[in-house]
């Protein structure tokens, strides 16, 4: 399936989320986070990895630019500033949800979902999973080898169990957190590889 028919589909897959929120959320999601989630959510593994989330996402981008300027490639210099403007969509659009849609912490409407902290903010999407799945989609969609996607894809979904696990959310909320985080990213891929192929085309019709 080419890129670009893959915005729809991720689009209506977050439709459908949303459409099934309430009705899910009532039964077999509740369910499964009970059953992830412990009283004690102390777990040090789980903990150190749902941290990794904001401080990966600024080191990827940050890390691809320091390495292009050393090795003076243009090509990882766009990679880096096409990750960055992808983690920096999926954390707009995040925070756009979140302020629309305004769903309670699993632990603010149910008594037996214990969280490792306690955050005011709403928790449809998840934020950590969406620039999880930003980075992990943009790093897979740029270095197209599987010792490159499958640990960011295994991260990024780490992430999201994670918050789980922490009862900081709700299933449906890490879907739609890895459903924006990737489409921000093929979305973001598609149009610098759109941008750029304009500006080459330019360049070879002016010589």
């Amino acid at each position: 399936m080419k890129r670009t028919k893959l915005l729809p589909v991720l689009a209506g897959l977050t439709c459908l989320l949303l459409s099934g929120l309430e009705t899910f959320g009532q039964g077999a999601e509740v369910k499964y986070l009970r059953a992830v989630n412990p009283q004690y959510p102390n777990n040090a593994y789980f903990k150190a990895l749902s941290s990794t989330a904001k401080p990966v996402a600024v080191a990827i981008p940050f890390g691809m630019l320091a390495v292009s300027l050393i090795s003076e490639n243009d090509a990882t210099t766009l990679k880096a500033y096409e990750a960055a403007a992808s983690i920096a969509v999926a954390a707009i659009a995040t925070e756009a949800m979140k302020k629309v849609i305004q769903r309670k912490r699993p632990y603010e409407v149910y008594n037996d979902i214990y969280p490792d902290s306690y955050d005011n903010g709403s928790s449809f999407p998840s934020g950590h999973t969406s620039i999880a799945f930003s980075v992990a989609t943009s790093l897979t969609l740029n270095y197209k080898k599987w010792y490159v996607a499958a640990p960011a894809l295994l991260w990024a979904s780490g992430v999201g169990y994670s918050r789980i696990y922490l009862g900081e959310h709700y299933p449906t909320d890490i879907a739609a957190g890895a459903v924006v985080g990737a489409a921000s990213a093929v979305a973001t891929h598609w149009l610098q590889k759109k941008l750029f192929a304009e500006k080459k085309k330019r360049v070879t019709v002016k010589f």
